[in-house]
Formats: C-alpha cells, sequence, structure tokens
C-alpha cells in the first residue's frame, strides 16, 4: 500500500512556526485519543505540517513551517471522522483534512494548528459494480492500489495526475483534480458520481450515486473542489471503463505553439479527444523532448476500442496537416510514458536555490495566445528569472488548460516567489484566464479569489457559514477566511 512521502527534509535544529495555532483546551487530546487513534510525537505533527507546495520546500530547509498542528488523528471509519468532528465544534478546534499531502498549493497544511485529520486509515474499496461501471472506495485509497484492484475486474477509473503513485482519491476529489488521460476519461467532477461528506456538527449526508439527477442543484459538485472547507469526504463513488483494447501513439511538431494550438482545437472540436494530447511551447520541447529546432512538440495517445482509437487518430493526423505539423517519431510519447510520474525534480531544484512553480489556468481557444503572449511577457520582469515556458495539458470543446512552468534562481526564495505569482496569476486573469483548472487554490492562491470570482465570492462565503459558521474546516483557504500569507 502507497503511503504520504515527505518532498525535502526539514533545517536541522529547533524548527519555527510562522503561525502557531492555539493551544487546546485540557482534556480535549483525551477525548479524541476516545475517537481514533492519535499522536503527539514530534516528527508527525512535523510531517503533517506541509504539502509539496513549492514554498514550503524553501521554508523547511530553513527550519520554517506554516503551523504545526497539536495532534494528528487518524480515523478508520466515517463514523471515527464524525465523532472527532464532534468534539472539535464542541471546543472550536480547527480541523484540515488530508491524506496524501501532494497538494502544491498548501491545501493540506494545517495553517490554524489544531487536528491534522489523516485519512489515509480509510482506505477500504467497498464495492465495485462491473455491470454498472461504478466502484465504491474510501478517501484514503492511494492511486495505484485502486487501478489495482478495478482492474482485476477489467475496469479502470482512468484518472492519473502526475501524483498518481503517492496520492488519493479524496485529494483528487478535494482539489478538483485532473488525470493526463483526462480528454478522454473527464476530470475528476466528471468521474464521481456520489460521496459521502461529514458536516462540521458531525452529521453526515450522502450525494448520489445516481447516472444523473434533476432534483435541484447538484450539491455533489459543492464538495468537489472544496479542499476540506465544507465537510470531510469519507466516501467516494466513480465510473469505470472497460480495460482500453488498444494504445495508439503519434507525435508531431509546429513551427510554432500558435498553430499547434489550431490544431489541437481543431482536432477536439470536430469529436477527436484522444486520452493525452498534449502539445509543448519550443522551451519545453527542447527541453524534454530534445528537439533541436524551435518547434513546438504535440504528443497523441489514445486508447479503447480500435475502430474508436483509429478514427481519433485519424481526425487528429488530418488537422495536424491542415496546420503545417510534421510527422515526429512515436518514441517521443513513449519516453513521455516513461518519466511522465517523476515528482523528485522539485526537491532536487529547491536544493539549489530554485524558485520552481507551476500555474496551470484554463482559457477558450479564442484567448490563448494572448494569454500566453502576456503572461510570458509579464514574468520577463522578475528578477531572477530563468526560465518560463508553457504546455497545452488538456483540451475541451471550447477551450484548454495552459500549464506554465517558471524557475527562478534567488538569494530571497519568498519575495521572488511572491513576485513571480502576482505578476503571472495577475496577467493570466488580466487577458481571460481562469484561476485554477486541477492544482486548486490552497494557500498560494487565496488572495486572487475575490478577482477570480468576482460577485460571486461572497456566494461561496455564504455556503461556507451555512455549513460551517464557526470556521473549523481548514483554515485559511479558498479565501473564505483572511489569508494568513502573504
Amino acid at each position: 500500500m502507497s503511503r504520504p512521502r515527505d518532498p525535502i527534509e526539514f533545517g536541522a535544529g529547533e524548527i519555527r512556526q510562522r503561525f502557531a495555532g492555539p493551544p487546546l483546551a485540557p482534556g480535549v487530546i483525551e477525548q479524541l485519543k476516545s475517537c481514533c487513534a492519535t499522536t503527539t510525537a514530534h516528527d508527525e505533527l512535523l510531517s503533517h505540517s506541509r504539502d509539496w507546495w513549492p514554498l514550503a520546500m524553501h521554508w523547511a530547509l530553513d527550519g520554517e513551517t506554516f503551523a504545526l498542528p497539536s495532534v494528528v488523528c487518524r480515523p478508520r471509519s466515517a463514523e471515527e471522522v464524525a465523532r472527532v468532528v464532534q468534539v472539535c465544534a464542541a471546543h472550536s478546534v480547527a480541523i484540515t483534512p488530508m491524506a496524501g499531502r501532494t497538494s502544491v498549493t498548501g491545501a493540506a497544511a494545517p495553517v490554524a494548528g489544531g487536528v491534522a485529520l489523516d485519512m489515509t486509515g480509510l482506505d477500504r474499496i467497498v464495492e465495485i459494480d462491473p455491470e454498472s461501471g461504478i466502484v465504491c472506495c474510501e478517501p484514503g485509497v492511494f492511486g495505484p492500489d485502486l487501478e489495482r484492484e478495478v482492474q482485476l475486474h477489467g475496469l479502470t477509473v482512468g484518472h492519473f495526475p502526475q501524483s498518481f503513485d503517492i496520492s488519493t482519491v479524496g485529494g483528487w476529489v478535494a482539489s478538483r483534480g485532473a488525470g493526463q488521460y483526462s480528454t478522454r476519461y473527464g476530470k475528476i467532477e466528471d468521474i464521481v458520481v456520489g460521496l459521502e461528506v461529514v458536516l462540521a456538527d458531525g452529521r453526515t449526508v450522502n450525494t448520489g450515486p445516481t447516472p444523473a439527477s434533476a432534483q435541484g442543484p447538484d450539491l455533489m459538485q459543492l464538495f468537489i473542489g472544496s479542499e476540506g472547507t465544507l465537510g470531510v469526504i469519507t466516501k467516494v463513488w466513480m465510473r469505470a471503463h472497460p480495460l482500453p483494447d488498444v494504445r495508439l501513439v503519434r507525435a508531431y511538431s509546429f513551427v510554432d505553439f500558435v498553430a499547434g494550438v489550431a490544431a489541437v482545437r481543431d482536432s477536439v472540436r470536430h469529436g477527436a479527444t484522444p486520452a493525452v494530447l498534449r502539445l509543448y511551447d519550443d522551451t519545453e520541447s527542447a527541453r524534454s523532448h530534445a528537439a533541436t529546432e524551435s518547434r513546438c512538440t504535440l504528443l497523441v495517445l489514445d486508447e479503447g476500442k480500435r475502430e474508436i482509437v483509429e478514427a481519433t487518430i485519424t481526425v487528429v493526423e488530418e488537422m495536424a496537416s491542415k496546420h503545417g505539423g510534421r510527422r515526429e517519431p512515436d518514441a517521443l510519447v513513449e519516453a513521455w510514458l516513461l518519466h511522465r510520474n517523476d515528482v523528485g525534480a522539485l526537491a532536487a531544484l529547491t536544493h539549489k536555490g530554485y524558485v520552481v512553480d507551476t500555474m496551470e489556468v484554463t482559457v477558450r481557444w479564442s484567448a490563448v495566445e494572448k494569454v500566453v503572449t502576456r503572461v510570458k511577457t509579464a514574468v520577463a520582469s522578475v528578477q531572477g528569472l530563468r526560465s518560463a515556458s508553457v504546455h497545452l495539458s488538456h483540451s475541451y470543446l471550447d477551450g484548454a488548460c495552459l500549464y506554465f512552468t517558471f524557475a527562478a534562481k534567488t538569494d530571497a526564495p519568498e519575495d521572488t516567489y511572491i513576485d513571480l505569482w502576482n505578476t503571472a496569476q495577475g496577467a493570466a486573469l488580466a487577458s481571460g484566464s481562469n484561476l485554477s483548472h486541477h492544482h486548486g487554490v490552497g494557500i498560494s492562491r487565496a488572495r486572487f479569489m475575490d478577482e477570480a470570482l468576482g460577485e460571486a465570492m461572497p456566494v461561496l462565503r455564504a455556503v461556507k457559514t451555512a455549513l460551517d459558521p464557526a470556521g473549523l474546516f481548514n483554515p485559511g483557504k479558498l479565501g473564505l477566511s483572511p489569508p494568513r500569507w502573504p
């Protein structure tokens, strides 16, 4: 079974807390011990104080963390989760749900201390219904464990994020995540058909699972992407597909990013939705695909029934040719498959003093070129910037996800990090993008939520107030409470 992996070691010596949470009232830990397994061991508190947020890695090297939880609770059932929540509600104790802790936005960091609710103990696959293509599991199930079990029944969920090996189903749902095959199988909100959720007063509610409904607004979607701020997910029902019969791959290159975008856009708008349709700018093509010319690389992969896959690839080939695409070796796709889940580079670059992060936003097709140009132009002014690149990672009928990567070398990582994000995110929002496609909001983007949602933000705050009036669930995230950073 998979387990969470800490991205980087803390610096030696005493650990400093930037925002220490309030101490728990006497007797609270004893009450929590009666609910489920708990620990207050320092190394466990330290490990549960952060996720894969890049800035937190720099802090760790300096012996700093956001805040230590007072206790780690490890429930093994929805009933134990509810009991923990009830104790915390009675004593106004903050609760931060977490599992694989692979968020790159600080979403799993317990910024107010309190309880780190480690959900990895809820790791059972409850039911597989091959006839309906539905799998039900608990939120602490890791990606490889899920796929291993469902594939025994001739099925695949088809959700393969880069963090697949070390992330959990609950994390995918809480962050509204995407997988690398999402153009074929959908994002997690397209895959999930039902949830069981523990609310802030300890009640448990169910949404779904049914194929579709018209019984009012879809309350399930309220919790998908809520980052643990509205409730604790304790069970997930997901759609699963028959295992594919065949897999085909293709690679192309284009004279520039605009031509590649046109080929991708026309493919999708003509009904071709291969599992992988990833277009890289010239910088990433040279760095990751050994392109020797200033050309942009398109990787294509599809899987399923042969007739459907062949038809899909035929459409992509036609559109690539229409926009000047040149066929490249299929080995480019196979090489990408070998390294697509590598997650160690970020820690290595952090050790070398680089500030590295990614920003993924969605944008209509008509604004893709403008967003790319304005973001790259804007971040060029950031002191210490070494690289700014982009690839198109996911495509839809009306637009796509642009996935930017930034790297800077600096003696002031926090100042540079803030400058990078203010500049890049500001330029993206101002030129027509949204705030996030699949990484979520967490800490790093919380300050942009009012700008991104506008008059809808008070509606989200009203929902938070209704479901969690004391603000105990995952404080400091989604811009729902005053940000504690920067």
